[in-house]
């Protein structure tokens, strides 16, 4: 495997990483975001990978690309809250169905994804520098 093609692996996984952690940030900021249990309140979003061939030559260097962002199809979290202003007749209010702890282990694994392909490129930049060195001498 040519040593161009890891660093394109990894900056598709890097890529696809940072968007996978946008998303745990956007529902870690609405999951306490309240709304009328009559309107549409905000939905957890997940994103989903899909594997790409990144070049024709060497179809089994793949990478990784995000193939679409998806809402969570759970249903909303409803808390007892009367005296809330957007508390309906029952007295629930609506929240988001963004589950923090689960969010919160998201954000981990998708951070060391990050950081380990982010350590394979500095990996591979150092196994080139040292192919230069030997090559020049």
């Amino acid at each position: 495997m040519s040593l161009t093609n890891v660093y394109h692996i990894a900056a598709s996984a890097l890529t696809a990483q940072s968007m996978r952690l946008n998303a745990v940030a956007s529902n870690l900021a609405n999951a306490d975001s309240a709304h009328a249990s009559t309107g549409e309140g905000y939905k957890a979003k997940q994103v989903v990978f899909q594997a790409v061939a990144l070049n024709k030559s060497a179809p089994w260097a793949q990478g990784v690309r995000m193939k679409e962002v998806i809402e969570d199809p759970a249903p909303p979290r409803m808390v007892y809250d009367p005296k809330h202003p957007l508390a309906n007749g029952q007295g629930y209010v609506t929240y988001p169905n963004v589950d923090p702890v689960e969010e919160m282990v998201n954000m981990i694994s998708a951070s060391r994804s990050y950081q380990t392909n982010a350590e394979v490129m500095a990996t591979t930049k150092s196994l080139l520098q040292r192919t230069l060195a030997i090559a020049q001498t």
